[in-house]
Parts: structure tokens; sequence; C-alpha cells
């Protein structure tokens, strides 16, 4: 070996030796590495947060509106005497689940009948993935749908949580997890002997 060509291997074993006891990148490398699913890990945390604090609000309001049925406020109209309305009780549910639900993207839907096995809960999403429309017309009397006295009755709330979306990697949606997730709240009990 010549004394050029020893040079050369000697200093292609310096630069080897000094690029492998080297550390200045190593910080940065491991945190590319684990960087990703750090963070998955962090958002998947914030968005099942959000998801079940979105669920605890709309059980609270559905449980605290559907007492007003369970006690006959409804039918009687309670303090002023007037009965409910279908717009009231909607109202009612949205107030009592705020501040965190949106109240145009939320259905109602309430049932009665004389017996459990006459009550048949109703889907929220239709055949075609649309949200199925809330019970009667605003202005509609409650009482139609909440029946009367000791009857079994079921209050459903559907509602469109669009920011499953943001969180899409955590398949809480419809269409695979990309798109929103509907939520629903629901009671059944049997209305107190009111009148």
């Amino acid at each position: 070996m010549t004394l050029p060509t020893k040079r050369r291997a000697g200093q292609a074993a310096r630069t080897s030796n000094h690029f492998a006891s080297n550390e200045d990148g190593a910080t940065a490398v491991e945190f590319a590495l684990i960087a990703l699913p750090f963070f998955m890990f962090v958002f998947g945390i914030i968005g099942y947060g959000l998801y079940f604090l979105t669920s605890t609000y709309l059980e609270h309001g559905v449980e605290s509106a559907a007492r007003k049925i369970r006690t006959g406020e409804v039918a009687s109209g309670g303090a002023n005497g007037k009965a409910m309305t279908v717009g009231e009780f909607r109202t009612l549910v949205c107030n009592a689940s705020k501040p965190v639900i949106d109240c145009s993207k939320m259905r109602v839907h309430v049932q009665h009948g004389e017996n459990w096995s006459s009550i048949f809960p109703q889907a929220c999403v239709n055949a075609t993935g649309s949200m199925n429309d809330s019970t009667g017309q605003t202005g509609e009397s409650l009482a139609n749908y909440a029946g009367g006295a000791s009857e079994v009755v079921l209050v459903t709330v559907c509602y469109q949580w669009d920011l499953a979306t943001a969180f899409s990697f955590l398949k809480l949606g419809s269409n695979g997890g990309a798109g929103p997730a509907i939520i629903q709240a629901a009671t059944a009990f049997k209305s107190e002997p009111y009148n």
C-alpha cells in the first residue's frame, strides 16, 4: 500500500468513527420517530373526551326535560297552565344541554304506550343516511305524543356531532369515520299517576 492510499484509509476510518460517535442529531431523530404516535395519542384523548362531554351534556338535557313529562307538567301546563308544545320541549332539552349542543343539529323523538311492549324505539338515521325528523310540528301539543298519566314514555334525542370529522382517525363518525357522528341519548319511564 502506498503512503497516499494509507493516508486516505486512515482519514476514512477517522471520519466513520467521528460519525459513529457524533450524537448531535440523536434527539431530533428519536423525536421524529415517536412524534406521530404521540400526537395521535394526545389528539385521540382530546377527541374521545369531547365526544363523552357532548354525550354527557345531551343525556343531562334529555333527563332534565323528560322530568316534565314524567311529572305531568307537559299535559297540565305547570305554573302557567298552558300545555307544552313540541317546540317548547325541544327548547327545554336544548337549554339543558348547552353550551356544548348546537340546537339546529338535534332531533327529539317522543312516543308513548300503555305498556313497555308497545314502545318501539325510532332510529336516528333513515335508510338514506340522513337524520329522521323530530316528532310532531313545532306548535303542536306535546301531550299528543307524551301520553297521559301512568303511561310508558320513551324520549330519544339524536344529535349530529360534526366535530367527529376533525378526529376521523378515531372512526367515531359515519362513512367509515370520515363523516359526522350521531350521538343518541334516551330515557324510558312510566309517568306518574298525576291525574
